[in-house]
């Protein structure tokens, strides 16, 4: 088991550098395309779609609302616009998202009652935590794109996911040393406050570290070390709300893993839940905040 998750691991590494290094808009959009897809078709489950054929129709679903818009939007994408009218409404989506997710997590299992026999709610809260997923990776990733700067973006998605996983990794020394008083032990009673507060503070650390240590316009341009500070503590709050939220869908339609496509790691959604909060949550911070 523990070989299997080592190899899956490096593949999936180097199947990320590849795509953030190597692939232009298009092929970069269908491959984020094709993981919203396959999170959708896990996210079924969740629904109370438990049969083959039923959640292949939910991917199928999501392919034609996804791929139909990116075949119509080619000289964009190309172009690498991502943040337009029609998409920067949908990265805001995410951000009120996430606000109702804090209360549907904090109140579990009492806000369950609310939307457990919902099948269009359950879809719906599927479509905003992918969607602005979507397009705030891609509006990171292009970013200045268009300007000749094609992998200026990359070190945007790079430090989110750095921000995010050093942040994991805080958390789970801090709660593994310190960790007596459960965050949300209704939902996943691993986890504490004490190690919560550890992943903050990480990110924190990496933050100044980053800004320290790399050249100033590293993102294109300079930014305030206070303002950048505080937009990665609230993106590694966010980040744990989304591993929460996954957690509590999961814990409703009795699944442990979402699917195991990846071996020895579950599935899709298991491994991007943190991101789907923590990429929209850092994009609207960085372009309209920041």
């Amino acid at each position: 088991m523990l070989k299997e998750r080592v190899l899956s691991a490096i593949v999936m590494i180097i199947a990320v550098l590849i795509a953030f290094f190597v692939l232009s808009p298009l092929p970069f959009t269908l491959a984020v395309a094709l993981i919203v897809v396959l999170g959708m078709w896990e996210w079924a489950q969740f629904a109370g779609f438990k049969r083959p054929v039923a959640r292949a129709i939910v991917g199928l679903v999501t392919a034609a609302l996804l791929f139909f818009p990116i075949i119509a939007s080619t000289n964009y994408i190309q172009a690498g616009r991502f943040l337009t009218d029609e998409t920067t409404p949908i990265l805001f989506v995410g951000g009120v998202w996430w606000l109702v997710t804090l209360g549907l997590v904090v109140t579990y299992p009492r806000s369950a009652t609310l939307w457990q026999k919902s099948v269009s709610a359950k879809f719906i809260f599927g479509f905003c935590t992918l969607l602005p997923f979507f397009i705030g990776i891609l509006a990171l990733r292009f970013y200045k794109y268009s300007a000749g700067n094609e992998l200026q973006g990359t070190f945007l998605v790079l430090y989110v996911c750095l921000l995010v996983w050093g942040a994991d990794s805080g958390a789970y020394f801090v709660g593994r040393a310190l960790g007596k008083h459960k965050l949300a032990p209704k939902v996943s009673p691993g986890k504490s406050w004490e190690g919560a507060i550890g992943g903050i503070v990480t990110s924190a650390i990496i933050a100044v570290i980053f800004l320290k240590t790399t050249p100033a316009n590293v993102f294109g341009r300079e930014l305030d070390l206070f303002p950048f500070i505080m937009l990665s503590v609230v993106t590694v709050a966010v980040s744990i709300l989304g591993d929460l939220s996954e957690s509590m869908f999961k814990r409703q339609a009795g699944i442990k893993d979402s699917s195991h496509l990846i071996p020895g790691h579950g599935g899709i959604l298991d491994r991007i839940d943190s991101l789907t909060a923590a990429i929209p949550v850092f994009a609207i911070g960085f372009f309209f905040l920041l």
